[in-house]
């Protein structure tokens, strides 16, 4: 089994190099140790926060985009989502509430606790829920399924996340380039001490 992938060299331009990756178990196994050391060596703890923020936001937007989309096509909960007293619940509300806990961590919480990845997840996660139903919150109004420019903020909001996940980690993604490209081409030998 092997697969094709495009890899961004970095740094040297617009390079992009196709590779065949083979469904090697072994090869896997050297990747995944290399990555995770390049996680390691090239990702400091803020980049480690900001990475792991922006992953929450784009995973947070896209499965609430799916799930909105799934129940909206009759699928799930007859009432079309969430609802506390007979009264349809928004999901920025969560989001809302998570910002106030994120919020009452970094003014009062052990410094473990502001530095912990759950902080960023959930930093992440608050604002993709926000994010997702703002124009609700801009125009006081649902204009959730409104049709005029929804597919080009969905574009945009997914493409900032992605963004965001990449510029977070750039010297990151630059040695995963490397190593793909080192592992795939079984150019370097398995001890070497990167």
């Amino acid at each position: 089994m092997s697969s094709e992938v495009m890899v961004d060299l970095g740094g040297g331009g617009p390079e992009a190099v196709a590779m065949s990756i083979s469904g090697s178990g072994e090869v896997r196994a050297e990747l995944a140790k290399r990555l995770r050391r390049a996680y390691g060596d090239h990702v400091g703890p803020g980049e480690q926060s900001v990475l792991v923020a922006w992953s929450s936001f784009t995973a947070t937007f896209s499965g609430t985009r799916a799930l909105t989309h799934w129940i909206r096509a009759g699928h799930g909960p007859s009432g079309g989502g969430m609802s506390v007293g007979g009264r349809h619940f928004h999901h920025y509300n969560i989001g809302i509430a998570l910002l106030s806990a994120i919020g009452a961590v970094a003014l009062r919480g052990a410094e473990r606790h502001r530095k912990h990845p759950l902080t960023a997840t959930a930093y992440g996660a608050a604002n993709a829920l926000i994010v997702d139903e703002l124009m609700l919150l801009l125009d006081l109004r649902d204009v959730y399924w409104a049709k005029d420019g929804r597919t080009s903020v969905n574009a945009a909001i997914g493409l900032i996340g992605l963004g965001g996940v990449y510029l977070a980690a750039v010297p990151f993604w630059r040695r995963v380039a490397l190593e793909l490209t080192e592992v795939v081409s079984h150019r370097a030998p398995a001890s070497s001490g990167l």
